[in-house]
Protein backbone atom coordinates (compact mmCIF):
# COMPACT_ATOMS: atom_id res chain seq x y z
CA UNK A 1 0.00 0.00 0.00
CA UNK A 2 1.20 3.44 -0.97
CA UNK A 3 1.09 5.77 1.82
CA UNK A 4 -0.08 9.38 0.57
CA UNK A 5 2.12 12.46 1.07
CA UNK A 6 1.34 14.32 3.84
CA UNK A 7 0.65 17.93 2.45
CA UNK A 8 3.43 20.61 3.61
CA UNK A 9 1.57 23.47 5.66
CA UNK A 10 2.10 26.92 5.27
CA UNK A 11 3.79 28.64 8.48
CA UNK A 12 1.61 31.32 9.50
CA UNK A 13 4.38 33.24 10.95
CA UNK A 14 6.08 33.35 7.95
CA UNK A 15 2.91 34.33 5.60
CA UNK A 16 2.70 37.13 8.54
CA UNK A 17 6.11 38.25 7.94
CA UNK A 18 5.30 38.45 4.11
CA UNK A 19 1.66 40.03 4.94
CA UNK A 20 4.15 43.04 6.86
CA UNK A 21 6.59 43.33 4.19
CA UNK A 22 4.37 43.75 1.52
CA UNK A 23 2.65 46.41 3.42
CA UNK A 24 -0.59 44.91 3.78
CA UNK A 25 -3.06 45.74 6.64
CA UNK A 26 -4.88 42.57 6.66
CA UNK A 27 -4.62 38.16 6.27
CA UNK A 28 -7.36 36.21 5.54
CA UNK A 29 -7.63 32.17 5.80
CA UNK A 30 -10.78 30.95 4.35
CA UNK A 31 -11.03 27.45 3.53
CA UNK A 32 -11.54 26.84 -0.48
CA UNK A 33 -9.43 29.92 -1.24
CA UNK A 34 -5.76 30.66 -1.62
CA UNK A 35 -4.63 33.38 1.65
CA UNK A 36 -5.52 36.75 0.72
CA UNK A 37 -4.26 39.68 1.49
CA UNK A 38 -5.93 43.39 1.83
CA UNK A 39 -3.53 46.30 -0.04
CA UNK A 40 -4.60 49.94 0.23
CA UNK A 41 -7.82 48.73 0.65
CA UNK A 42 -8.45 46.09 -1.62
CA UNK A 43 -8.22 42.14 -1.01
CA UNK A 44 -5.44 40.18 -3.05
CA UNK A 45 -5.15 36.60 -3.33
CA UNK A 46 -1.16 35.16 -2.33
CA UNK A 47 -0.24 32.98 -4.62
CA UNK A 48 0.08 29.52 -2.50
CA UNK A 49 -2.12 26.63 -2.68
CA UNK A 50 -5.96 26.48 -1.87
CA UNK A 51 -6.28 26.29 2.04
CA UNK A 52 -8.59 23.63 3.43
CA UNK A 53 -10.00 23.60 7.42
CA UNK A 54 -7.20 21.37 9.01
CA UNK A 55 -4.65 23.55 7.43
CA UNK A 56 -6.18 26.67 8.69
CA UNK A 57 -6.45 24.42 11.86
CA UNK A 58 -2.63 23.76 12.03
CA UNK A 59 -2.22 26.91 11.15
CA UNK A 60 -3.49 28.89 13.47
CA UNK A 61 -3.44 26.66 16.44
CA UNK A 62 0.14 26.73 16.54
CA UNK A 63 0.63 30.72 17.52
CA UNK A 64 -2.12 30.79 20.22
CA UNK A 65 -2.56 28.77 24.10
CA UNK A 66 -4.30 25.79 25.14
CA UNK A 67 -6.74 28.23 26.70
CA UNK A 68 -7.59 29.88 23.60
CA UNK A 69 -7.68 27.03 21.88
CA UNK A 70 -9.93 25.92 24.53
CA UNK A 71 -11.89 29.25 24.17
CA UNK A 72 -12.32 28.69 20.49
CA UNK A 73 -13.59 25.20 20.50
CA UNK A 74 -16.20 26.07 22.95
CA UNK A 75 -17.54 29.35 21.27
CA UNK A 76 -16.50 29.06 17.61
CA UNK A 77 -15.42 32.54 17.82
CA UNK A 78 -12.22 33.75 19.61
CA UNK A 79 -10.49 37.34 19.42
CA UNK A 80 -7.15 38.26 20.55
CA UNK A 81 -3.42 40.23 20.41
CA UNK A 82 0.00 38.96 19.67
CA UNK A 83 2.95 39.83 19.32
CA UNK A 84 5.19 37.45 16.63
CA UNK A 85 9.16 38.87 17.76
CA UNK A 86 10.54 39.84 14.61
CA UNK A 87 7.68 39.88 12.91
CA UNK A 88 5.13 42.45 14.49
CA UNK A 89 2.02 42.56 16.65
CA UNK A 90 -1.15 41.37 15.27
CA UNK A 91 -5.10 41.55 16.35
CA UNK A 92 -6.46 38.03 15.20
CA UNK A 93 -10.09 36.67 14.99
CA UNK A 94 -10.53 33.57 14.74
CA UNK A 95 -14.23 32.23 13.69
CA UNK A 96 -15.94 29.22 11.76
CA UNK A 97 -17.38 29.16 8.15
CA UNK A 98 -19.34 26.32 6.68
CA UNK A 99 -17.85 24.19 9.69
CA UNK A 100 -14.36 24.96 8.67
CA UNK A 101 -11.79 27.22 10.56
CA UNK A 102 -11.01 30.15 9.28
CA UNK A 103 -9.43 33.47 10.36
CA UNK A 104 -8.47 37.22 9.85
CA UNK A 105 -5.44 39.01 11.19
CA UNK A 106 -5.33 42.62 11.20
CA UNK A 107 -1.92 44.25 11.60
CA UNK A 108 -0.90 46.50 14.35
CA UNK A 109 1.75 48.85 13.83
CA UNK A 110 4.33 48.50 16.56
CA UNK A 111 5.90 51.75 16.14
CA UNK A 112 2.74 54.59 16.62
CA UNK A 113 2.82 57.12 14.13
CA UNK A 114 2.60 61.02 15.24
CA UNK A 115 -0.21 63.38 14.49
CA UNK A 116 2.36 64.93 11.84
CA UNK A 117 2.99 61.61 9.93
CA UNK A 118 -0.92 61.14 9.62
CA UNK A 119 -1.55 64.46 8.65
CA UNK A 120 -4.18 65.10 11.08
CA UNK A 121 -5.99 68.32 11.36
CA UNK A 122 -3.98 70.80 13.91
CA UNK A 123 -7.74 70.74 15.95
CA UNK A 124 -6.30 67.46 17.33
CA UNK A 125 -3.69 69.08 19.10
CA UNK A 126 -6.12 71.39 20.86
CA UNK A 127 -8.80 69.18 21.98
CA UNK A 128 -6.88 66.85 24.01
CA UNK A 129 -5.48 69.82 26.24
CA UNK A 130 -8.96 69.56 27.86
CA UNK A 131 -8.42 68.05 31.35
CA UNK A 132 -12.01 66.45 31.43
CA UNK A 133 -14.76 65.64 28.93
CA UNK A 134 -15.92 63.02 26.37
CA UNK A 135 -14.00 62.66 22.38
CA UNK A 136 -15.10 59.85 20.05
CA UNK A 137 -13.43 58.76 17.37
CA UNK A 138 -15.74 56.52 14.52
CA UNK A 139 -15.88 54.88 11.65
CA UNK A 140 -16.69 51.64 10.17
CA UNK A 141 -14.72 48.62 10.40
CA UNK A 142 -11.27 49.77 8.83
CA UNK A 143 -11.10 53.12 8.90
CA UNK A 144 -8.12 53.67 10.32
CA UNK A 145 -9.93 54.62 13.77
CA UNK A 146 -7.57 52.89 16.06
CA UNK A 147 -4.42 54.24 14.25
CA UNK A 148 -6.03 57.66 14.44
CA UNK A 149 -6.72 57.11 18.25
CA UNK A 150 -3.05 55.62 18.82
CA UNK A 151 -1.78 58.99 17.26
CA UNK A 152 -3.77 60.88 19.46
CA UNK A 153 -2.94 59.35 22.98
CA UNK A 154 0.53 59.29 21.59
CA UNK A 155 0.69 62.73 21.39
CA UNK A 156 -0.53 63.31 24.95
CA UNK A 157 2.13 60.94 25.92
CA UNK A 158 4.25 63.09 24.14
CA UNK A 159 3.73 66.04 25.56
CA UNK A 160 1.94 65.86 28.96
CA UNK A 161 2.48 63.68 32.51
CA UNK A 162 -0.73 61.32 32.91
CA UNK A 163 -2.10 58.20 33.85
CA UNK A 164 -3.86 56.45 30.84
CA UNK A 165 -5.56 53.63 31.26
CA UNK A 166 -6.94 51.74 28.46
CA UNK A 167 -9.74 48.98 28.29
CA UNK A 168 -9.50 47.01 25.11
CA UNK A 169 -10.59 44.12 23.41
CA UNK A 170 -8.36 42.91 22.64
CA UNK A 171 -5.04 45.33 24.01
CA UNK A 172 -3.91 46.80 20.28
CA UNK A 173 -1.51 49.64 20.14
CA UNK A 174 1.03 49.20 23.16
CA UNK A 175 2.22 52.82 23.96
CA UNK A 176 5.44 53.27 25.54
CA UNK A 177 5.74 55.21 28.80
CA UNK A 178 7.31 58.49 28.07
CA UNK A 179 6.06 61.57 29.96
CA UNK A 180 3.15 59.33 30.69
CA UNK A 181 1.91 56.42 32.77
CA UNK A 182 0.04 53.15 30.72
CA UNK A 183 -2.03 50.65 32.13
CA UNK A 184 -3.55 48.70 29.32
CA UNK A 185 -6.04 46.18 30.22
CA UNK A 186 -7.29 43.92 28.13
CA UNK A 187 -10.65 42.24 28.25
CA UNK A 188 -10.04 38.89 29.31
CA UNK A 189 -6.58 38.49 30.44
CA UNK A 190 -6.99 41.45 32.61
CA UNK A 191 -10.68 42.13 33.52
CA UNK A 192 -14.19 40.25 33.23
CA UNK A 193 -15.64 42.99 30.99
CA UNK A 194 -15.64 46.89 29.75
CA UNK A 195 -18.42 47.49 32.33
CA UNK A 196 -16.38 46.44 35.75
CA UNK A 197 -13.26 47.70 34.49
CA UNK A 198 -14.90 50.96 34.14
CA UNK A 199 -16.71 50.51 37.34
CA UNK A 200 -13.33 50.25 38.87
CA UNK A 201 -11.12 52.60 36.83
CA UNK A 202 -12.18 55.22 39.16
CA UNK A 203 -9.95 53.82 41.97
CA UNK A 204 -6.98 53.67 40.01
CA UNK A 205 -6.27 57.20 39.65
CA UNK A 206 -6.63 57.95 36.22
CA UNK A 207 -6.49 61.09 34.15
CA UNK A 208 -7.40 59.72 30.52
CA UNK A 209 -9.88 56.56 30.04
CA UNK A 210 -9.52 54.77 26.67
CA UNK A 211 -12.10 52.81 26.05
CA UNK A 212 -11.61 50.13 23.16
CA UNK A 213 -15.59 50.14 21.73
CA UNK A 214 -18.37 51.76 23.26
CA UNK A 215 -21.20 49.45 22.20
CA UNK A 216 -23.17 48.73 25.41
CA UNK A 217 -25.54 50.97 27.34
CA UNK A 218 -23.54 49.76 30.47
CA UNK A 219 -19.68 51.48 28.91
CA UNK A 220 -21.64 54.62 27.46
CA UNK A 221 -22.91 55.60 30.96
CA UNK A 222 -20.04 54.35 32.48
CA UNK A 223 -17.64 56.78 30.30
CA UNK A 224 -20.08 59.46 30.21
CA UNK A 225 -20.01 59.31 34.51
CA UNK A 226 -15.91 59.26 34.51
CA UNK A 227 -16.08 62.77 31.66
CA UNK A 228 -18.22 64.14 34.46
CA UNK A 229 -16.09 63.25 37.76
CA UNK A 230 -12.74 65.05 36.03
CA UNK A 231 -11.81 62.38 33.24
CA UNK A 232 -10.87 62.78 29.81
CA UNK A 233 -11.77 60.08 28.20
CA UNK A 234 -11.84 58.50 24.60
CA UNK A 235 -14.04 55.82 23.01
CA UNK A 236 -14.54 54.55 19.69
CA UNK A 237 -17.94 53.42 17.92
CA UNK A 238 -18.56 52.16 14.82
CA UNK A 239 -20.91 54.90 13.44
CA UNK A 240 -20.01 56.72 9.58
CA UNK A 241 -20.88 60.58 10.61
CA UNK A 242 -20.87 62.76 13.46
CA UNK A 243 -24.33 63.80 14.09
CA UNK A 244 -25.12 59.60 13.56
CA UNK A 245 -22.89 58.84 16.48
CA UNK A 246 -24.89 61.20 18.85
CA UNK A 247 -27.97 59.98 17.52
CA UNK A 248 -26.69 56.40 18.13
CA UNK A 249 -25.75 56.85 21.67
CA UNK A 250 -28.90 57.86 22.70
CA UNK A 251 -30.98 55.46 21.08
CA UNK A 252 -28.58 52.64 23.54
CA UNK A 253 -31.00 53.73 26.20
CA UNK A 254 -34.69 54.08 26.98
CA UNK A 255 -36.80 57.07 26.20
CA UNK A 256 -36.91 58.09 30.00
CA UNK A 257 -33.25 57.91 30.21
CA UNK A 258 -32.51 59.56 27.45
CA UNK A 259 -33.38 63.17 28.75
CA UNK A 260 -30.70 62.85 31.51
CA UNK A 261 -27.97 61.34 28.52
CA UNK A 262 -28.93 64.50 26.41
CA UNK A 263 -27.76 66.41 29.35
CA UNK A 264 -24.64 64.84 29.86
CA UNK A 265 -23.62 64.43 26.79
CA UNK A 266 -24.32 68.16 25.98
CA UNK A 267 -22.29 68.93 28.91
CA UNK A 268 -19.55 66.59 28.76
CA UNK A 269 -18.65 66.29 25.13
CA UNK A 270 -16.25 67.88 23.39
CA UNK A 271 -15.38 65.99 19.89
CA UNK A 272 -16.61 63.49 17.78
CA UNK A 273 -14.08 62.20 14.51
CA UNK A 274 -15.62 60.43 12.03
CA UNK A 275 -13.49 59.13 9.01
CA UNK A 276 -13.28 57.06 6.58
CA UNK A 277 -10.32 56.37 4.14
CA UNK A 278 -10.67 56.61 0.50
CA UNK A 279 -8.28 54.82 -2.31
CA UNK A 280 -5.50 57.15 -3.27
CA UNK A 281 -5.22 58.13 -6.97
CA UNK A 282 -1.88 56.81 -7.83
CA UNK A 283 -2.38 53.89 -4.71
CA UNK A 284 -2.64 54.17 -0.67
CA UNK A 285 -5.54 56.05 0.88
CA UNK A 286 -6.59 58.91 2.36
CA UNK A 287 -8.52 60.11 5.42
CA UNK A 288 -11.16 62.13 5.36
CA UNK A 289 -12.26 62.67 8.92
CA UNK A 290 -15.56 64.82 9.75
CA UNK A 291 -15.17 66.75 12.76
CA UNK A 292 -17.57 67.81 15.66
CA UNK A 293 -16.25 70.10 17.69
CA UNK A 294 -19.08 70.72 20.94
CA UNK A 295 -19.66 74.78 20.70
CA UNK A 296 -22.42 75.92 22.66
CA UNK A 297 -24.62 75.83 20.09
CA UNK A 298 -24.20 71.91 19.10
CA UNK A 299 -24.51 71.46 22.95
CA UNK A 300 -27.66 73.21 22.77
CA UNK A 301 -29.12 71.28 20.04
CA UNK A 302 -28.18 68.28 21.80
CA UNK A 303 -29.87 69.20 24.96
CA UNK A 304 -32.91 70.00 23.26
CA UNK A 305 -33.26 66.91 21.20
CA UNK A 306 -32.47 68.50 18.24
CA UNK A 307 -29.41 66.43 17.33
CA UNK A 308 -31.19 66.15 13.34
CA UNK A 309 -29.91 69.91 12.99
CA UNK A 310 -26.37 69.18 14.03
CA UNK A 311 -25.13 68.95 10.70
CA UNK A 312 -26.47 72.02 9.34
CA UNK A 313 -25.03 73.91 12.31
CA UNK A 314 -21.64 71.81 11.28
CA UNK A 315 -22.26 73.70 8.17
CA UNK A 316 -22.57 77.44 9.49
CA UNK A 317 -19.84 77.08 12.39
CA UNK A 318 -16.87 76.49 10.89
CA UNK A 319 -14.57 79.76 11.63
CA UNK A 320 -11.66 78.91 13.90
CA UNK A 321 -13.48 76.16 15.76
CA UNK A 322 -12.17 73.41 13.38
CA UNK A 323 -15.01 71.86 12.22
CA UNK A 324 -15.58 70.15 9.18
CA UNK A 325 -18.03 67.83 7.62
CA UNK A 326 -17.68 65.23 5.28
CA UNK A 327 -18.57 66.35 1.83
CA UNK A 328 -16.05 69.53 2.60
CA UNK A 329 -13.51 66.96 3.19
CA UNK A 330 -13.77 64.63 0.21
CA UNK A 331 -14.55 67.93 -2.03
CA UNK A 332 -11.35 69.38 -1.05
CA UNK A 333 -9.22 66.21 -1.55
CA UNK A 334 -10.90 65.99 -5.25
CA UNK A 335 -9.82 68.92 -5.91
CA UNK A 336 -6.18 68.76 -5.07
CA UNK A 337 -6.11 65.90 -6.81
CA UNK A 338 -5.83 62.98 -4.21
CA UNK A 339 -8.98 60.76 -4.74
CA UNK A 340 -11.55 60.53 -8.26
CA UNK A 341 -14.69 61.50 -8.77
CA UNK A 342 -16.12 58.08 -8.72
CA UNK A 343 -13.90 57.55 -4.78
CA UNK A 344 -15.80 60.68 -4.05
CA UNK A 345 -19.38 59.74 -4.98
CA UNK A 346 -19.05 56.32 -3.84
CA UNK A 347 -17.70 56.77 0.04
CA UNK A 348 -20.06 59.79 0.21
CA UNK A 349 -22.56 60.41 2.92
CA UNK A 350 -24.38 63.10 1.49
CA UNK A 351 -23.95 62.37 -2.48
CA UNK A 352 -26.05 65.03 -3.78
CA UNK A 353 -24.78 67.29 -1.92
CA UNK A 354 -21.28 66.39 -3.16
CA UNK A 355 -22.47 66.23 -6.81
CA UNK A 356 -23.62 69.87 -6.19
CA UNK A 357 -20.29 70.96 -5.25
CA UNK A 358 -18.74 69.18 -7.95
CA UNK A 359 -20.90 70.64 -10.41
CA UNK A 360 -22.44 67.21 -11.47
CA UNK A 361 -25.78 66.88 -12.79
Amino acid sequence: MIEEEKKDVIDVKKLLKSVVKHGASDLHLVSRSQPQIRISGKLKPVNLPVLTGDDIEEMCYSIITEKQKQEFEEHNELDFAIMLPGIGRFRGNYYKTMTDMAAAFRIIPTVIPSLDQLNAPAVYKEIIKREKGVILVTGPTGSGKSTTMAAIINEINLTDNKHILTVEDPVEFVHENKKCLFSHRGVGPDTVSFAAALKYALRQDPDVIVIGEMRTRETIGAGLSAAETGHLVFGTLHTSSAAGTIARILDVFDAGEQPAIRAMIAGSLIAVISQMLLPKLGGGRVATPEILIANNAISSLIREDKVHQIYSQMQLGQGDSGMQTQTQVIVREYEAGRISKEVALQYANKKDEVKKKLGIA
